[in-house]
């Protein structure tokens, strides 16, 4: 049969109301300090370990992104890469000595909690402290006004730079711009230099397009690499720098083709800008030229006969007084009337002596000519 094993019960701080003490004193004050002495001990030492803790996360969080910093640099064969994975193996091994003198640490603060002895606040733990509901979280992505106040304020503060670096030509210049200027290593630059191509094409400037379009695409590039390894795009525009310079046929294929593609789409977006741009225009100038009916004197004119348009072309107020009386009246009444409405036929104006035309008699005729031709 086995033996109950009370050991445990050995280093139990009794209750404070348990000690015997002075008559002379004061017990209740006595009690009252021992406990408010125990709670600071108690709260000293988990503040200590809290800290510890939180500096251990911290450094094995650090020693983590100084190893995929590592890993990142070790495919890199030029001069300043090996400098770089020299400088980041160095910091390594300084948080690798970090990392142990925080476990040391840590595990000797575990060794002291188990020799602590238990007392009236540590024998005993509330089994609820709150109550949890289950809510839907709050999405964390942004919305098109926060978008769109993020690409302006980027662009304000960077668009010098975007722009110089959407005009290199060569691997290592695009490299060690980046590496001078990594925050442009980001969606807003591409964005920007996005709407930079389709401003190029539409200016007709083709080969600064094409220069850009490459530069665009280098960076969707990146912003693709650095999704797919789930980092952020600025650790790992190096090491796709490293890869295209020494890349197989078909991966560069893969650049080139998607680099083609981008510019074809660009061409189009252009067109269509070009071609709203000209209707824009067209109406703008269609409201501009409408006379005081509302009619457009372009179509007005075009709808009239030929004999009718050629008095206009000559401006022959005779020939047109003719034409007009040789017409059905109801016809030349419809003609007359929009011609009116359209600001290409004036009524009652003036001529340079101050003399009115005979424009309107002309109209007034053919108004009165139905009328003579019911009473016959």
């Amino acid at each position: 049969m086995s033996r109950i094993d009370y050991s445990v019960w050995d280093h139990i701080e009794v209750s404070d109301d348990e000690d015997d003490t002075h008559p002379n004193i004061d017990t209740p004050s006595l009690f009252r300090w021992r406990h408010q002495a125990r709670v600071d001990r108690m709260e000293d030492f988990d503040k200590k370990s809290e800290e510890i803790n939180k500096s251990l996360s911290e450094c094995r969080r650090k020693v983590a992104e100084a190893q995929k910093k590592i890993q990142e640099l070790s495919i890199s064969s030029t001069d300043d890469g090996k400098a770089e994975l020299s400088k980041a193996q160095a910091e390594e091994k300084k948080l690798k000595r970090e990392e142990r003198d925080l476990e040391k640490k840590s595990a000797e603060l575990s060794r002291e909690e188990k020799k602590m002895p238990w007392n009236v606040d540590t024998l005993s733990k509330e089994g609820f402290s709150k109550s949890v509901v289950n809510v839907k979280p709050d999405s964390a992505e942004e919305t098109e006004e926060e978008k769109e106040h993020k690409h302006k304020t980027f662009v304000e503060k960077y668009e010098k730079e975007i722009k110089h670096f959407g005009m290199m030509r060569r691997w290592d210049d695009s490299q060690k711009y980046l590496s001078d200027n990594s925050d442009l290593v980001c969606e807003e630059t591409a964005n920007y230099l996005v709407i930079m191509c389709i401003d190029l094409e539409v200016e007709e400037k083709h080969s600064l397009m094409e220069q850009v379009a490459h530069q665009t695409i280098v960076m969707q590039f990146i912003l693709e690499l650095a999704k797919s390894l789930k980092v952020d795009p600025r650790g790992c525009f190096r090491q796709f720098f490293a890869k295209i310079k020494t890349a197989d046929q078909q991966y560069q294929d893969a650049f080139n083709d998607e680099l083609e593609s981008f510019k074809e789409r660009v061409r189009g977006r252009a067109k269509i800008r070009i071609e709203k741009a000209m209707k824009e225009y067209e109406e703008e100038e269609r409201k501009k030229r409408l006379g005081p009916g509302g009619l457009d004197p372009v179509d007005v004119y075009e709808s009239l006969p030929a004999e009718m348009q050629k008095c206009f072309d000559d401006k022959d107020i005779q020939m047109l007084q003719e034409v007009i009386s040789k017409m059905d009246p109801t016809e030349a009444k419809v003609h007359m009337k929009n011609c009116i409405e359209s600001g290409l036929w004036v009524p009652n104006s003036k001529t340079d002596d101050g003399d009115e035309k005979e424009d309107d008699a002309t109209y007034e005729e053919v108004k009165q000519e139905p009328e003579e031709t019911k009473k016959e």
